[in-house]
């Protein structure tokens, strides 16, 4: 029997979450019943509910899902790297749901492409916050994230100059490129070249940043900007 489900939405569904498509990949039948119970509740769609990132996949047939609740380590033997691509080649962000302890793992994830890190411990009201965060496209920066980083020897910052790392600051939070340059007072050609020479450079430590998203990221991970409080709401 194929352990993966699929589940309709919610009837009790709000109107802030009845598009927003959910699924949970966990090897532990509580969690999978937790989580989906949970967000049932809190009228998202909870599309796939399986065991395995195979299963996930089978269990999908060509439907389409916003944001993936992952377990970092599976235990069918597949990496956290692969875990994470596939997810994200079926079309669907990731959102890892992780145990404090495997700091390595966590890095694996985010190097990978995770939209965020939310710990197991977290309160499941934390936990359907977080996937509304990634399912607006917007980067998870929460404390698992920031302690996975700061913990991890091998995390090869990119050495920007002062200038790209304003151009960085103001570009990642939200400012358009040519305010940006404005406000530095340097003509727009020359901070399109400062961010090209910031994309390249994370190319060259091996965490390439090709979206706006992927730049935010990178900045709150080499602290340019500030990451938000552990339940990732900004409070």
């Amino acid at each position: 029997m194929n352990v993966a489900q699929t589940i309709e939405r919610s009837p009790a569904s709000g109107a802030d979450t009845a598009h927003v498509r959910i699924a949970v990949v966990d090897d532990h039948e509580s969690v999978r019943i937790g989580l989906k119970s949970a967000f049932l509740e809190n009228g998202y769609d909870v599309v796939v509910a399986a065991a395995s990132v195979d299963e996930f996949i089978e269990a999908l047939a060509g439907r389409e899902v916003d944001v993936t609740v992952l377990d970092l380590s599976l235990g069918d033997g597949s990496s956290v790297t692969e875990n994470v691509k596939r997810v994200q080649a079926a079309g669907s962000a990731v959102l890892v749901h992780s145990i404090a302890d495997r700091v390595s793992l966590v890095r694996e994830a985010l190097a990978a492409g995770a939209a965020g890190v939310i710990p197991k411990s977290s309160a499941t009201k934390t936990v359907i916050a977080a996937a509304a965060t990634v399912a607006r496209g917007e980067v998870l920066n929460n404390l698992e994230w920031a302690t996975a980083i700061d913990a991890d020897r091998d995390f090869a910052k990119a050495q920007l100059g002062r200038r790209e790392r304003e151009i960085l600051h103001l570009y990642a939070s939200g400012m358009p490129l040519r305010h940006a340059a404005d406000s530095l007072g340097i003509g727009y050609s020359t901070a399109r070249e400062y961010l090209d020479r910031i994309r390249v450079k994370y190319i060259e430590v091996g965490r390439p940043a090709p979206t706006k998203v992927d730049l935010l990221r990178r900045a709150v991970e080499d602290g340019i900007l500030p990451g938000l409080d552990p339940d990732g709401d900004g409070r």
